[in-house]
């Protein structure tokens, strides 16, 4: 039986050497098992060493292989070469990042807009280790943890046509992650994030167009949870005026 083999056409790119980005195309052998991923590896190993690209699980859990394929933000360990048989497959860096070498991107901007959204518990109150855990009921729980799902893969900010226009735009996985931690029952944190939240550029920057939750591929939905913190905006935006109505109104 004769093996089947598919092309790979990679967007290779090096600042430090190349004017513009150029396609190089790769034939690559595969079987209905065999990922995008494992194809770049392939290339690597046994065509061209010189590719560079990240990735470390292999299970669609670390989030670092992401790459636009066929123009579509992708886990390229998640993705099958069989489903775009017969070929060829473009793969290239996550669209509306600087690009490092060829598929790595400069994540520097997106991490420090997570700092920023302070995606940690901020305690309701300090307990000792020996006053035991947080306790939560599992309604609680479930308040949150679709959004705890984000493994920070940075598909939704190549999907996310604001974030690629507004340099200032939070984008969508850290608002995800903010929404996360201020649903959790245990954490006070909402005042130390609203400064942040609130700004024109932030919550209020998305656009709604609703693709960064199409591509996720851990289902967090960071268009819904965008919405639910611009309810929470608007409510701190209201509360000064809805405090002077009950000064002058009778009751």
């Amino acid at each position: 039986m004769t093996a089947r083999s598919i092309r790979i056409e990679c967007l290779r790119y090096d600042p430090a050497t190349d004017k513009e980005p150029r396609w190089q195309g790769y034939d690559v052998p595969y079987e209905d098992d065999t990922s995008v991923l494992q194809g770049l590896q392939y290339i690597k190993d046994h065509l061209d060493g010189s590719l560079t690209f990240r990735w470390s699980c292999r299970m669609a859990i670390c989030g670092s292989c992401g790459a636009m394929v066929n123009g579509v933000p992708e886990l390229s360990c998640h993705t099958f070469l069989k489903d775009y048989a017969p070929g060829p497959v473009r793969v290239e860096a996550l669209e509306n990042f600087p690009i490092i070498k060829d598929l790595v991107i400069d994540q520097t901007d997106f991490l420090n807009k997570l700092e920023a959204a302070k995606p940690y518990l901020v305690p309701k109150e300090e307990r000792t280790l020996a006053e035991g855990a947080y306790n939560q009921t599992p309604a609680q729980l479930a308040e949150y943890y679709s959004y705890a799902q984000c493994i920070n893969c940075l598909l939704c900010y190549a999907a996310c046509p604001q974030y690629g226009l507004t340099a200032d735009f939070m984008g969508p996985a850290a608002l995800a992650l903010m929404h996360r931690y201020n649903t959790d029952s245990r954490d006070q944190g909402w005042e130390a994030r609203a400064e942040v939240a609130n700004a024109e550029e932030h919550v209020w920057g998305c656009t709604l167009v609703g693709y960064c939750s199409e591509v996720c591929p851990k289902s967090v939905d960071p268009a819904h949870a965008v919405n639910l913190i611009k309810l929470q905006s608007a409510k701190d935006y209201m509360q000064p005026y809805a405090q002077r109505l009950k000064k002058v109104l009778p009751l």
